[in-house]
């Protein structure tokens, strides 16, 4: 590539090619510009004043899309490599390598992410002042590039075959039932007589079926439902099921004070539905700076200490 001279005075090369990579990964000038805290004429600004310093086309604007030209593809690529490269020289000189600074953008469960993780979330931050979080809570899948997101904490097997992934633990899954509600219906002594009961889902999991394993053995039992109330929300199928609505499996550790307190019962103890996988999930790079590297740490070390979670089997 040939450079050419501006006339603009000194020019911050590496904020254009931040901006031009987010531009890129984001789709649009509109959404660089929300991610990185600016206007999107100060976006098309710094865009034009890149191509202008490199003296190339890289990016081609039309009414509904950016398209990449095959100068931009060869820049997008060395940009990220570059700003990989000029980070980890950054931190290694200011002496910022092992002590996490910035903002880390973790998505996380909803109902997990709002409960059973925050307190070491608060640990983590009261650990490194320096450090700002955006805890971002939704349980699909994050797009990393597009939305911004350093890593993302989620249960059930990653979908992304580009992201790295690691196992932290599992969280069990048990049948629960109000007193109330099995006081109107025969007792429940084995397996096949759930489906007898009226039924909440949760549609993340399961809807018109379920599976449970008996632990001594692994012996699966399958049986169908038909849920009076089927939900995306862990704690709206608790309260429907505290309520009375009907029999649900659920988070172990979403309903540990109410079985405490007889509000729940646990049905077919020695029946459980498989075990969630938790993962924690970031894309690849060829350096981490130190607030993704410690908080990758911290949370496989916490994850398989905290209530309602047990360490991954060797399966996972």
């Amino acid at each position: 590539m040939r450079m050419k001279t501006l006339n603009s005075g000194s020019i911050d090369r590496i904020e254009l090619m931040q901006t031009f990579i987010r531009i890129v990964e984001s789709g649009n000038l509109s959404a660089a510009a929300t991610q990185l805290g600016t206007s999107q004429p100060t976006i098309s600004r710094r865009l034009q004043a890149l191509e202008q310093l490199l003296g190339l086309k890289l990016i081609l604007r039309t009414t509904h899309a950016l398209k990449l030209t095959d100068d931009g593809e060869r820049c997008y690529a060395q940009a990220r490599q570059l700003l990989a490269t000029w980070h980890a020289l950054e931190d290694e000189l200011t002496g910022a390598s092992d002590d996490p600074v910035g903002t880390l953008r973790v998505r996380a469960p909803h109902a997990f992410g709002q409960d059973q993780l925050i307190a070491p979330l608060v640990d983590y931050l009261r650990r490194y002042p320096r450090l700002n979080v955006e805890w971002m809570l939704n349980d699909r899948t994050p797009d990393f590039v597009a939305e911004n997101v350093d890593c993302a904490i989620q249960v059930g097997a990653p979908t992304d075959p580009s992201a790295v992934a690691i196992l932290l633990a599992e969280i069990p899954r048990i049948v629960v039932a109000s007193p109330e509600l099995l006081a109107q219906h025969p007792m429940v002594q084995k397996p096949e007589q759930l489906p007898d009961l009226p039924w909440l889902a949760l549609s993340s999991f399961y809807r018109n079926e379920i599976t449970l394993k008996r632990i001594s053995d692994g012996e699966a039992s399958n049986m169908a439902i038909t849920p009076r109330l089927i939900s995306d929300s862990l704690y709206a199928v608790r309260k429907a099921a505290l309520a009375g609505m009907g029999a649900a499996i659920v988070s172990a550790w979403v309903v540990q004070e109410d079985l405490a307190t007889g509000t729940l019962i646990q049905l077919t103890p020695a029946w459980q539905a498989a075990p969630l996988p938790v993962w924690l999930t970031w894309p690849w790079a060829s350096y981490y700076p130190a607030r993704l590297r410690q908080f990758i740490a911290m949370i496989r070390e916490v994850m398989p200490q905290l209530a309602g979670t047990q360490p991954a089997s060797s399966k996972g």
